[in-house]
């Protein structure tokens, strides 16, 4: 798991990668509960300041592994997924995200709350919920609907819209466009380092001032939108077209 998912440390700065180029980053229950810890780590360790996620310079992440998150679905609220989502969404530190390729279901939602997201003109983002027969995810129905307005989130949510990495940043659901993935990285770095020499504590005050209107409603939706995905997978509708969709 520490090959599939890197850390380093650099003066304050943690690059967390996600590293499974194989099977396009896509994540693991045994992902997500490494990520749900360097996450917590993080947020407790007096030596992180900002944090960097990114994959490869080609790939963020295609979501979920289907064949694992079939073999071992969610079956609660405390299932690793659910335990990452609550880590992020507890961060008081920076999060700034480097996206390259896809960056599909929750490779989309999580960059919902990230402070800053860069993306390659070749990202592609999307989130298929509907389209696997289930519901989203991560909040995407209250903080979609918010940033975009209906139509558009409904563009997302229900139609599985795609988004390229230039589309991104027209819709505000990314804040900076870079011509390839290794420019994108490069940009997070020099990002992470600006953020970094601002004062700390105001910083994490300010952050935590901006997430402070809507964080009861967030916690509330994430675990409504959990208990019903647990729900959709158990369906026959969703069972049909996750199969569907790992014989493709």
């Amino acid at each position: 798991m520490t090959d599939l998912i890197q850390h380093t440390l650099d003066e304050g700065l943690l690059t967390v990668r996600l590293n499974r180029p194989d099977k396009l980053n896509a994540l693991t229950n045994a992902m997500y509960a490494r990520l749900a810890q360097l996450f917590e780590m993080a947020e407790q360790d007096p030596q992180v300041a900002v944090i960097v996620l990114t994959g490869s310079a080609s790939c963020f992440t295609a979501g979920n592994d289907l064949p694992d998150f079939l073999e071992r679905p969610p079956t609660d609220l405390q299932s690793p997924v659910f335990r990452m989502m609550r880590a992020v969404m507890a961060l008081e530190k920076p999060l700034i995200a480097a996206v390259a390729g896809p960056a599909i279901g929750i490779g989309t939602t999580l960059l919902l709350h990230c402070d800053q997201v860069l993306v390659s003109r070749d990202a592609k983002l999307r989130t298929p919920f509907v389209a696997l027969g289930v519901c989203p995810e991560f909040g995407a129905s209250l903080l979609l609907p918010q940033l975009l307005g209906h139509a558009r989130a409904a563009q997302l949510l229900l139609c599985s819209q795609a988004l390229s990495g230039e589309q991104a940043v027209q819709w505000g659901l990314a804040t900076e466009l870079c011509e390839d993935g290794a420019q994108c990285q490069a940009a997070a770095i020099t990002l992470a380092r600006r953020l970094q020499r601002l004062p700390a504590e105001a910083l994490r005050v300010s952050k935590r001032l901006l997430k402070a209107p809507q964080r009861e409603a967030l916690a509330a939706t994430v675990s409504t939108e959990g208990l019903l995905f647990i729900e959709r997978l158990n369906s026959a509708e969703a069972k049909a077209a996750l199969a569907s969709a790992m014989r493709r």
